[in-house]
């Protein structure tokens, strides 16, 4: 009993002495230091995730640990070439760095503390929104002017193997920009343009088609392409006919057509944003009513 009680007393002393702890409110406060700098920290890497930022943030991992193996294994010259770029580090990370930094202040700056704490990604919702109101635009004019045009939407499954068989373009989302790119006898417009992380990633793509015979007869080429992939990758098709200009979407080999600028928002919405319950709810009303409308 006496020696617990000791052990109690040393830990007890090494806490005061290193950690600063005396009271109960020590270690909520030191509990609350770290939660909150790890938030942060989790914010910024969701934030460049898919910016520029991360790939020059993995850059940096390296050249650390190659810091650390050059410390261990006495690698003098090394040592001292990398410890001398990590003295400036900081300098050339901020002004690389710039741009991220001031996007990720002005989006705290324009977030309630709800949503910030909200495990629900409002942040990826209003993105999602604005670059499909760029979509639903170059959708509506290229349907009036009888323009052809197939853009396909990654979810979970990667596209990998079908954005190789096309140009990497890795743009923002434009109505002009998609426009210009379906443009008919431009170089980029015959294929499918693929959406990846909100952003135009590619062009001319080629996509399998489908083999289904229950496919209407009187759709094209680029609505069997449009459906084809959708059939074995958990992505969306939107497909502008150039006969017709009717807008379509085709999720899970099922095409739902005629649709109209404020439905084609609202259901690639719940297509695309992670939210499970209306994902389901959609893709149960495809499946039901996508060939009914054909």
């Amino acid at each position: 009993m006496i020696g617990a009680t000791t052990e109690i007393s040393r830990i007890m002393a090494y806490l005061r002495e290193y950690l600063g702890i005396n009271s109960v409110w020590d270690v909520f406060r030191i509990v609350i230091d770290i939660m909150v700098v790890a938030y942060c920290i989790f914010l910024l890497l969701r934030f460049i995730k898919d910016s520029r930022a991360f790939q020059l943030l993995k850059g940096v991992v390296v050249i650390l640990i190659v810091a650390f193996l050059a410390n261990v294994f006495n690698l003098t010259t090394i040592s001292y070439v990398v410890t001398a770029f990590l003295k400036v580090s900081p300098v050339l990370l901020i002004v690389m760095f710039q741009p991220e930094i001031r996007r990720f202040i002005e989006n705290l700056g324009t977030q309630t503390l709800r949503e910030l704490f909200s495990t629900h990604k409002k942040t990826e919702y209003n993105e999602v929104s604005s670059m499909l109101d760029e979509v639903v635009a170059a959708c509506s004019l290229m349907s009036e002017e009888r323009i052809g045009a197939l853009i396909v939407f990654e979810r979970e499954i990667s596209l990998g193997e079908i954005i190789r068989t096309g140009t990497i373009v890795d743009a923002s989302v434009s109505t002009q920009m998609i426009r210009l790119m379906f443009e008919p006898n431009t170089p980029l417009h015959d294929g499918a343009m693929i959406i990846k992380n909100n952003r135009v990633h590619a062009a001319a793509c080629y996509l399998p088609l489908s083999e289904s015979l229950s496919i209407s007869k009187d759709l094209g080429t680029r609505h069997r392409a449009g459906i084809g992939v959708t059939e074995t990758i958990d992505c969306v098709s939107v497909i502008v006919s150039e006969e017709t200009g009717s807008i379509s979407i085709a999720v899970n080999g099922t095409l739902k057509r005629k649709y109209k600028p404020e439905s084609l928002k609202r259901d690639l919405l719940k297509l695309l944003v992670k939210e499970d319950e209306p994902s389901k709810k959609i893709n149960k009303i495809l499946k039901r009513k996508g060939r009914d409308d054909e």
